[in-house]
């Protein structure tokens, strides 16, 4: 499969979904507190999505994933199952959205930290959000998407974090997952280059401890091996005549990207 550019009236509906996906981290993001289960939280999600929005919630049934966001505690580095775990003071969670409208999709995802975090995770969360803003700068026509993972590897290795590595960003459109895959590490100069109308997400998951993943026993919930705290933010992107647009950017974001 090849690396599809998107037309202008392509990249319109993917505005909308994209649009909708950031409004489900902004409607949930009150309700993430401690004592409250991540099944809850999917649940909201997924009315909001069905009932409020009229769209699809894309993660449930996608390749048999049984829930409609991902919720990935501590040391859950991606695509942890929603389940009666209730959230406790200290922790942080990444909540992953993907929603479908009119066939295109949008795909987000946002730490958050319940109560009062430790120096460590506090630190995590904040630089794994400076990776991904540094990536999303290097999006532009004729550069290259060993750039971006060039400038996420360097930032997360500066603080002494590790890029986890068995997970990237990817093409999206009509289709959740489509090439190109966008990883984050690499050279600069190298992997394919960047054209206008390519449309992908940018993910970067950081690990505190050692780069080194396992999968448990349910087929999807990625944990670090050391156990250590694991971070993650994500957009989707645009990719314009002069740069990129960002088609999942929340409100609060709009003074911390420009």
């Amino acid at each position: 499969m090849e690396i599809t550019l998107k037309t202008s009236e392509e990249i319109a509906k993917m505005r909308v979904a994209g649009r909708l996906a950031a409004e489900v981290l902004e409607m949930i993001g009150p309700l993430v507190q401690a004592g409250i289960t991540t099944e809850e939280l999917d649940k909201i999600c997924h009315e909001h999505i069905v009932n409020v929005q009229h769209a699809i919630p894309a993660p449930l049934h996608y390749k048999g994933f049984p829930k409609s966001i991902c919720t990935s505690i501590n040391h859950v580095i991606c695509h942890g199952i929603p389940s009666e775990k209730k959230l406790k003071e200290g922790d942080i969670i990444n909540i992953d959205i993907t929603v479908i409208k009119d066939d295109y999709h949008g795909d987000t995802s946002k730490m958050f930290i319940v109560g009062k975090p430790s120096i460590l995770a506090e630190r995590l969360v904040k630089v794994t959000q400076e990776c991904l803003y540094l990536g999303i700068k290097q999006v532009k026509p004729g550069a290259y998407f060993g750039d971006i993972g060039a400038a996420i590897q360097q930032h997360a290795e500066q603080h002494h974090f590790s890029v986890v590595r068995e997970f990237c960003g990817h093409g999206i459109g009509r289709i959740f997952h489509e090439p190109p895959n966008v990883l984050h590490y690499g050279k600069v100069g190298t992997g394919p280059e960047i054209i206008p109308g390519m449309c992908f997400t940018i993910e970067p998951m950081i690990n505190a401890g050692k780069r080194h993943m396992k999968m448990l026993a349910d087929g999807w919930t990625a944990v670090t091996k050391d156990h250590s705290l694991s971070a993650q933010w994500e957009h989707t992107l645009a990719v314009t005549e002069t740069g990129y647009e960002i088609l999942t950017l929340r409100t609060e974001e709009q003074a911390l990207i420009s």
